[in-house]
């Protein structure tokens, strides 16, 4: 029987009287990618950010976040990260005026101040994941292209050495060419045994990669089920995948 790793029990959000979660039970099992697909405005980011504590001075959350069966609903943020959770925010974030290796280091600097000397170890890994990095690994991150940004942003967290990646529209302003790039780079992460929670407007693309699939409509889970059931389901295909398509 599967490992529940990460859990949501009626996890509710607002932002003042607007209520952008409602009541949303999720469930992420060990070795699992599980998506969240949904519109534009859905509440797809605001499930990450409340998963991973984030939202403490912009809305009130109510519900509670389980991680590995302890309930983490009033930790830190870095207690979060430091137990092993890592969002990599749809707008990635980086240090545009530093180095691309830089950037990873501080991904594992916490490693680093526990004397974890294994973060090296985990550098090489990235580089092995990710050759562009590599190659381009002393120039400024704020001159790599928008593929190459994803990748760095992606391996900035593994550098923490995640059990479970939330990874937020990692397809987002991508190439078609560089999208099918990053979702077969996730099917790889899945196979080194990170737990992966992925939203995602790209839905076809999602429910390829993913075991289990929610569909949020305005902050409420409307469908849930394994992928492979929801890539053929009427509803789906008719609001997200395209008739038509395939």
């Amino acid at each position: 029987m599967s490992k529940v790793l990460l859990e949501t029990k009626s996890l509710s959000t607002q932002y003042g009287k607007i209520h952008a979660l409602s009541d949303v039970n999720l469930r992420l099992d060990e070795g699992q990618v599980v998506t969240v697909i949904g519109a534009n405005g859905a509440g797809k980011s605001t499930l990450l950010n409340s998963i991973m504590g984030s939202l403490a001075s912009a809305g009130k959350t109510e519900g509670q976040v389980f991680y590995q069966g302890e309930d983490i609903t009033i930790d830190r943020v870095e207690t979060r990260m430091i137990n092993g959770i890592s969002l990599v925010p749809e707008k990635r974030e980086l240090f545009s005026s530093m180095s691309v290796q830089d950037n990873l280091l501080l991904g594992g600097f916490r490693r680093y101040l526990k004397r974890d000397c294994s973060w090296q170890d985990t550098l090489d890994e990235v580089y092995a994941l990710f050759p562009r990095l590599k190659e381009r690994q002393k120039q400024l991150a704020g001159t790599l292209s928008g593929g190459e940004r994803q990748m760095l942003a992606v391996g900035r967290a593994l550098m923490a050495k995640p059990k479970v990646l939330m990874l937020d529209e990692p397809s987002l302003g991508l190439a078609p060419l560089i999208v099918r790039e990053i979702f077969h780079i996730i099917m790889r992460l899945r196979e080194t045994g990170v737990s992966i929670l992925l939203v995602e407007q790209n839905a076809r693309s999602a429910l390829q990669v993913a075991d289990y699939a929610y569909v949020l409509e305005m902050g409420e889970v409307t469908l849930q089920g394994p992928s492979k059931n929801l890539i053929n389901d009427p509803a789906v295909i008719e609001s997200y995948l395209g008739l038509g398509k395939s």
